[in-house]
C-alpha cells in the first residue's frame, strides 16, 4: 500500500471513528447538564423566569414519512418535562404557563438554510394564567428589548422558526381581565374524533363557506367556560378547530359556542378567517334575553329596553377594515315580546363614535311591546325582564329616566316599520313608521307616524341628550280619526261621519316623560264633530269619572255631540283651557280650571248651559279634582244662574275660536259638512 493510500485510509478511519464517537456522545449525552444554561438563556431572552424542572432528553430516530433517502436521516426528538414560564414582577409569583411535558421533533436538513423546522409539537396538560390590569398591562406581552446598547444595535437574526402542527391533551386557561371585568376558567379538551364542519352548521351553510375559498377544517377540540363577564355570570361550551389552521390565514377556522351571560343567551356557529389577526367572521348568530337594553354592557351597542327577545341571523364581520371593524347582522328574524322582528343591521366601530344603521320590520307589532321604550311598562313587566320597577304607585306619567349617557356612546340611523299593530279596541292603531337618528347624544324620530282609526298621527320628536337637563320638543298632528273606528263597539257611532283632528306643539326639559311634560310649554288643539256620548261609551273607554259626569249631565241616554273643541295652553306643565267646550243637542258644556302635569293633579269645573230645546235638569256645575291616578268628581254646592242658549259661554271663548277653524275639514266626503263649523263660526263672529 502506497503512503498516500495509507494516509487516506487512516484519515477515513479517523473520521469514521470521530463520527461514531460523536454519535455515541450525542446518543449517551445527559442533556440535563445543559438545563441551567438553557433556562438562563431563555429567561434572559423573554425577560421572565423560565425553567425545565424535569427531565430533558433527546432521542434520534428516522422519519419513515420522509421521501427517498431522507427517510434514512435520523431526526432528533426532544422531550422536556415539567416546564414553567413565570410572570412579570407586577403579576405575582404564580407561573404564567405550566406544561407537564413537551415533545417535539426537529427536521435537520432545513438547518442548512438557517431554518428551525419543527413539524409537530405535542403539549401535555398545558395551563395558562392570563391577566390584564386596569392600566392596560398584561402578562402575555413579552418585553424582549435588548438588555444593553450593544445588543440593541445587533442585526436581526437570519434564522427563522417554522412550527407545524401543535397537539395537546386537556388544557386549562384562567383569565383575569380587569378592563372588561372578566374572570373565567376555560377548559379545552380534544374531541377524540373530529366532527365535520357541516355536521354543526348544516350542509347548506358549509357549502356557501366552501364556495368562498378553502373549506373549513373539522372541529377538533371541545371547550367549556365558567366565570363572569362585565360583572355578570358566564357559563358556556363549544367547539373549535385544530391549531394547525391558525397559521394559514386563508383557511377558515371553525367556531361554535353556546353562552349564557347573565340573562342573555348567545349561540353561534361558523368561521373565523385569519384567526391570529382576527381577520373576519362569518357566523350564524342567535341572541335571546330579557331585554335588548341588557346587551349594552356586553357589546357597547346602545339598544332600547324591551320585553324578552330572540333573534336568529347571519353575522358577517370584517375586523381589520381600514374604516374600523364592521359587523353586518343580515336577514335576521326574531321576536320582541309577542311582536315579530326582521331586518338587517350594520355596525361600524370607527371614531369619533361607532354607528348602527339599518332597517327593521315587524309584520305584527303588539302595541304593549312599545311601552318599555318610554318607560311606560308596569313595574310587574319590568320585574319579568329583571329590571327594578321605578314607577310610583300613585303616578300615571312614566318617571323612568332616559339613559342619555348611552346616547353619547354611539350614533344610529335606523328605519322601523310596523305593518300591523295589535291592540285592543280602545286604541285601534293600524301601522307604524319611524326613522330613528341618534347623533352625538341628540335623538330624533322624524317622522314618527301611526295609522289610527282610518287617519294618521304624524309627529316629530327631538330629544337633546347632550344637554343637562335633557331638552325635548314634540310636534303632533292628528288627522281624520274616524269616530266609528275609534269606538267600534259603541252602536251610536257606527253610522257617524264624525272625525277627530288635532295639533300639538310642546317643549320641555327633563330626563323622563313625566319630567318633560311637567315642565312643558306649548299648545294643544283638538276638534271632534258629529259624535255621541253615553255612560256606556265612558265604560268602553275606561273613564270612571267620565261615566259619572255623563250620568249627571245626561242620565243613561245617548246624547248627540255636534262638536267638542279644545284649545289648551301649557305653561311649565300647567294645562289651562282657552276653549274647552262641548256642543250637544241638549246643552252647551264648558270646562274650566287646570290640570297640573308636574303634580298630576286636576282642578276642573264642568258648567252646563241648557239650550232650552229639551229639558235639562242639572242646574249646578260639576267638579273634577284629585290626582290623575284617583280623580274625584261631584256636584258643586253653588247653583248655576240660568242663562240663555249658552251665549254667555260663547262670548267668553270667542277669541281662540279662529285658531280651531283650521282643524275643520270634511268628515265624510261628498256634501257632508263638519258640524263644528257653525259653532266655531258663531263664536268667531260674536267677537
Amino acid at each position: 500500500m502506497t503512503r498516500g493510500r495509507r494516509i487516506l485510509a487512516w484519515t477515513t478511519a479517523s473520521l469514521v471513528l470521530l463520527l461514531a464517537a460523536l454519535v455515541v456522545f450525542v446518543a449517551t449525552f445527559d442533556w440535563n447538564r445543559i438545563k441551567p444554561t438553557l433556562n438562563a438563556r431563555v429567561s434572559e431572552t423573554l425577560g421572565r423566569p423560565f425553567a425545565i424542572n424535569g427531565d430533558l432528553s433527546v432521542r434520534w430516530q428516522r422519519e419513515p414519512s420522509e421521501p427517498g433517502l431522507r427517510a434514512w436521516v435520523p431526526w432528533p426528538h426532544v422531550t422536556a418535562e415539567d416546564l414553567t414560564l413565570g410572570n412579570p414582577e407586577w403579576a405575582g409569583k404564580q407561573p404564567f404557563v405550566t406544561l407537564r411535558r413537551v415533545e417535539a421533533s426537529l427536521s435537520p436538513l432545513p438547518l442548512l438554510w438557517k431554518t428551525v423546522a419543527i413539524p409537530r409539537i405535542d403539549l401535555t396538560e398545558p395551563r395558562a394564567d392570563l391577566r390584564r390590569r386596569a392600566d392596560g398591562r398584561d402578562n402575555w406581552t413579552f418585553d424582549t428589548l435588548a438588555s444593553s446598547p450593544e445588543q440593541a444595535d445587533e442585526e436581526p437574526s437570519a434564522w427563522t422558526l417554522d412550527i407545524g402542527a401543535i397537539g395537546f391533551d386537556k388544557g386549562q386557561v384562567k383569565v383575569d381581565d380587569q378592563p372588561s371585568q372578566t374572570r373565567l376558567e376555560l377548559l379545552v379538551d380534544p374531541l377524540g374524533k373530529p366532527i365535520p364542519f357541516s355536521d354543526i352548521v348544516g350542509e347548506k351553510a358549509a357549502g356557501k363557506v366552501a364556495e368562498q375559498g378553502d373549506a373549513p377544517q373539522d372541529y377538533a377540540f371541545g371547550w367549556t367556560a365558567k366565570g363572569s363577564y362585565k360583572g355578570q355570570a358566564l357559563d358556556g361550551s363549544g367547539k373549535i378547530g385544530g391549531l394547525l389552521a391558525l397559521k394559514d390565514a386563508r383557511k377558515p377556522f371553525p367556531l361554535q359556542a353556546d353562552l349564557r351571560i347573565g340573562a342573555t343567551r348567545i349561540a353561534l356557529a361558523g368561521t373565523l378567517t385569519d384567526p391570529t389577526h382576527l381577520g373576519a367572521l362569518d357566523l350564524r348568530l342567535k341572541l335571546a334575553g330579557d331585554s335588548l337594553g341588557n346587551l349594552y354592557p356586553l357589546t357597547g351597542v346602545t339598544l332600547p329596553d324591551t320585553p324578552a327577545y330572540s333573534t336568529d341571523g347571519r353575522l358577517v364581520a370584517q375586523l381589520q377594515d381600514p374604516a374600523g371593524p364592521q359587523f353586518h347582522y343580515q336577514g335576521f328574524n326574531g321576536a320582541i315580546g309577542d311582536s315579530d322582528i326582521h331586518g338587517d343591521l350594520h355596525y361600524v366601530a370607527h371614531p369619533p363614535r361607532p354607528k348602527l344603521s339599518g332597517a327593521l320590520t315587524s309584520n305584527q307589532l303588539r302595541f304593549a311591546d312599545l311601552a318599555p321604550l318610554i318607560g311606560a311598562d308596569s313595574n310587574a313587566e319590568k320585574k319579568e325582564r329583571g329590571v327594578a320597577g321605578k314607577q310610583p304607585a300613585d303616578k300615571v306619567l312614566p318617571v323612568e329616566a332616559f339613559r342619555t349617557e348611552r346616547w353619547r356612546q354611539m350614533d344610529a340611523d335606523v328605519r322601523f316599520t310596523g305593518k300591523r299593530i295589535v291592540h285592543s279596541d280602545k286604541l285601534p292603531f293600524n301601522d307604524l313608521d319611524t326613522h330613528v337618528v341618534l347623533d352625538d347624544g341628540k335623538l330624533s324620530l322624524e317622522p314618527l307616524r301611526f295609522g289610527m282609526a282610518g287617519g294618521t298621527l304624524d309627529s316629530t320628536i327631538h330629544l337633546d341628550g347632550g344637554s343637562v337637563p335633557l331638552q325635548g320638543r314634540a310636534r303632533l298632528s292628528a288627522r281624520h280619526f274616524k269616530l266609528k273606528q275609534l269606538f267600534p263597539t259603541f252602536e251610536p257611532m257606527r253610522t257617524s261621519f264624525g272625525e277627530l283632528n288635532g295639533d300639538a306643539d310642546l317643549a320641555g326639559t327633563g330626563n323622563s316623560v313625566a319630567a318633560l311634560l311637567g315642565t312643558a310649554n306649548g299648545d294643544l288643539k283638538l276638534l271632534v264633530n258629529d259624535g255621541a256620548v253615553s255612560r256606556g261609551l265612558m265604560e268602553i273607554a275606561g273613564l270612571n269619572v267620565g261615566n259619572y259626569l255623563v250620568g249627571k249631565l245626561f242620565g243613561d241616554d245617548e246624547v248627540k255631540i255636534n262638536c267638542a273643541a279644545a284649545d289648551l295652553k301649557l305653561a311649565k306643565g300647567l294645562v289651562t283651557p282657552r276653549v274647552f267646550i262641548f256642543d250637544t243637542e241638549n246643552a252647551l258644556i264648558q270646562v274650566d280650571g287646570s290640570a297640573n302635569l308636574a303634580s298630576e293633579r286636576l282642578d276642573l269645573t264642568v258648567t252646563p248651559e241648557s239650550k232650552g230645546v229639551r229639558i235639562f235638569s242639572l242646574r249646578s256645575p260639576l267638579y273634577v279634582r284629585g290626582t290623575f291616578k284617583k280623580p274625584d268628581a261631584g256636584v258643586k254646592a253653588v247653583p248655576l244662574i240660568a242663562r240663555g242658549a249658552g251665549m254667555v259661554v260663547l262670548g267668553a271663548v270667542v277669541a281662540p275660536a279662529a285658531g280651531l277653524l283650521a282643524l275643520v275639514a270634511p268628515s265624510g266626503g261628498g256634501d257632508v259638512t263638519n258640524t263644528c263649523a257653525p259653532l266655531l263660526e258663531k263664536m268667531r263672529k260674536a267677537n
